[in-house]
């Protein structure tokens, strides 16, 4: 073979294998406008030797598949292909004008230079015979192995089947089910089902909850609203040593890149969740604990821009802790690089057909003013009331408002507004009768919720339903602009909306990891007895809730898991709530109560409630 034949060889096989990279979309940055979070893949390639790959049967798929953030015509594809169960421990990312791994720096750290080619395809039948589209993709320890691409020409409102495999073998991953969502002007003759989840703490339970609404299969999509992870260490916040659910690493709160890859790796473990990405397209967005516990844009409870906060983290910033935790994220979630901005935005909306609009906010990492840190709680109560104050950020405030003008101006028939904490007044002075309120909620961030309601109002936009996750207690309110006409609990008058709020997945409430259901029956009475918005409260049930969503109303059931130390199916229907088209407040049922039939658990307002008649089903026998 001449030398022009073999640099022409040479130029193709380095082409093809910078396109198949290319297709992986961990390797780029979150944001565009952070490019040294991304990987640099001419560099990746360099350091790549392609001519030894690892063998097939050297190669496992890890953590199974999963897909997400479903468009009309695409939808993302996740899967990890790895030599070991155990994350990478490439903590130093190659890009921009950074020199590659030095493997005789102490500073790099050693990793494979055999990269993983990786095939797939997208079926309309289960046994993947009638394959719609299909590409080849690279992956490799910059990334952790992991691999996510954008399943691309897909017909809307359609389940699909995915699969892959290593290229050029029959080592191949479960099948996994995903669906596209409608065209934004789509009539849809079906109801649309979500199953919704928040605050899942590995060390803390089974995650049942995941599982049981993927046995029951009546979901077309999930949404989570955040804390997927938590960061402390064992026994920082649940010990789960009884129940071999030990989160890695497991000696230390994590900060590093390497930490927060590992701590993925531990939770998508848990068969449940397994199941649920398996079988269910996510939409997800964080909450705090997906970085650290109460993060604002400039610290979180822990750690602050100070030398003395750097110095006690063990020399690393709060920017770092986060872009650790971003890039992590990142790799690991079947989540869209959206058009991002300085502040790595992750929010974003989705247009279900014209029934309804999902806006997914982050009122966390993104540019969320100073939080209550729980040693500030009497400046958060001095300065809650200020302009400047948000949970958003002027950019996503703005962006926000227009997505519930411009949703209620295309007819759009309901707004789910999916985000992490409550909008509603809750009273909590049982904890702190000089604070009566949560300053890290949004009655911390006064005008920017004044706001909020005041777009809802003015602009006479009907049909809005917030939800919120955070609480670890299950929480249902008429949405109401407080001082902006009557609002009467007993009839819904006055209210604007409605605001449901989920349980934990396994995190506890406010009674506690050990709290009993008297106690838990308790406390929720408590909280409708002096709230005056709520409706109904669970404080003892782990659990999530569902939403039935057609053209006259919105059905909300909480569901319960009465026991989340061993793995099982069984759940609890609590409650189940209504919203009618145009109403703007939860339905009364003939007795005057904001229930459909009886609730069996928490707290009902000026009713009561029947634990005595709960029924235990178990979904593995469905």
């Amino acid at each position: 073979m001449t030398l022009l034949k073999l640099a022409l060889l040479g130029l193709s096989l380095s082409s093809a294998a910078s396109a198949s990279f290319s297709v992986n979309l961990n390797y780029r940055s979150p944001s565009h406008n952070h490019p040294d979070l991304g990987i640099a893949i001419n560099k990746v390639q360099k350091r790549n030797v392609m001519t030894s790959p690892f063998k097939p049967e050297e190669l496992f798929f890890t953590h199974n598949v999963a897909s997400g953030d479903p468009y009309p015509d695409s939808v993302i594809l996740w899967t990890r292909i790895s030599p070991t169960n155990e994350s990478s421990d490439s903590n130093v990312t190659v890009s921009g004008t950074a020199p590659l791994y030095d493997h005789d720096n102490a500073k790099y750290v050693a990793v494979s230079t055999a990269p993983v080619c990786v095939e797939y395809k997208v079926a309309v039948d289960e046994k993947m015979k009638r394959v719609v589209t299909r590409g080849t993709v690279w992956t490799s320890s910059d990334v952790d192995y992991t691999v996510k691409v954008e399943a691309t020409g897909l017909k809307a409102y359609t389940t699909y089947y995915y699969q892959f495999n290593v290229c050029h073998s029959k080592k191949a991953s479960p099948i996994g089910r995903t669906k596209t969502t409608p065209r934004r002007d789509q009539k849809l003759k079906k109801d649309v089902n979500l199953a919704v989840f928040s605050c899942s703490n590995y060390p803390q339970g089974f995650f049942n909850a995941y599982g049981n609404a993927a046995r029951k299969d009546e979901a077309d999509y999930v949404v989570h609203l955040g804390d997927y992870i938590y960061e402390h260490k064992e026994g920082g916040y649940g010990w789960g040593w009884s129940m071999d659910r030990i989160p890695q690493p497991a000696d230390h709160n994590i900060k590093s890149l390497l930490d927060y890859r590992k701590r993925y790796s531990s939770y998508r473990t848990d068969a449940d969740l397994v199941l649920s990405h398996q079988n269910f397209p996510w939409i997800t967005v964080w909450d705090d604990h997906e970085v650290e516990n109460n993060i604002w844009k400039a610290g979180s409870s822990k750690m602050n821009n100070t030398e003395d906060s750097f110095i006690k983290a063990g020399g690393i910033s709060v920017d770092q802790v986060k872009a650790n935790a971003v890039r992590a994220h990142f790799e690991w979630m079947p989540i869209r690089q959206v058009d991002m901005d300085d502040n790595l935005r992750i929010w974003r909306n989705f247009e279900i057909g014209n029934l309804f609009s999902l806006i997914m906010l982050d009122t966390r990492v993104y540019d969320r003013s100073v939080t209550d840190l729980t040693w500030n709680a009497d400046y958060i109560d001095d300065v809650r009331d200020e302009a400047g104050r948000s949970l958003m950020g002027p950019r996503q405030e703005v962006w926000f408002y227009r997505q519930l003008k411009e949703s209620a101006k295309r007819n759009t028939k309901w707004r789910i507004v999916g985000q992490q904490v409550l909008i509603s007044d809750i009273n909590y002075s049982y904890q702190d009768p000089d604070i009566p309120y949560n300053g890290d909620a949004w009655d911390g961030y006064r005008s920017n919720k004044n706001r909020t309601l005041s777009t809802i109002l003015k602009n006479e936009i009907d049909n809005t339903i917030f939800l919120a996750g955070d609480t670890h207690a299950a929480y249902v309110s008429d949405l109401v602009y407080t001082g902006h006409g009557e609002y009467d609990p007993k009839t819904g008058s006055g209210a604007i909306g409605v605001e449901f709020g989920g349980t934990g997945v396994t995190s506890p409430g406010p009674v506690g990891q050990n709290g009993t259901l008297p106690e838990g029956l308790e406390r929720s009475k408590w909280f409708v007895d002096n709230s005056n918005p709520l409706q109904w409260q669970d404080s003892f049930y782990r659990g999530y809730y569902d939403l039935n969503i057609n053209y006259k109303r919105v059905v909300a059931n909480f569901f319960g898991v009465p026991d989340i130390r061993t793995r099982n199916g069984k759940e609890i229907k609590l409650a189940t709530f209504e919203v009618l088209d145009g109403a703007n407040k939860l339905t009364r049922n003939k007795e005057g109560l904001a229930v459909v039939g009886k609730a069996v658990g928490g707290g009902l307002k000026n009713g009561e409630v029947y634990p005595d008649e709960a029924e235990v089903v178990d979904t593995n026998k469905n």
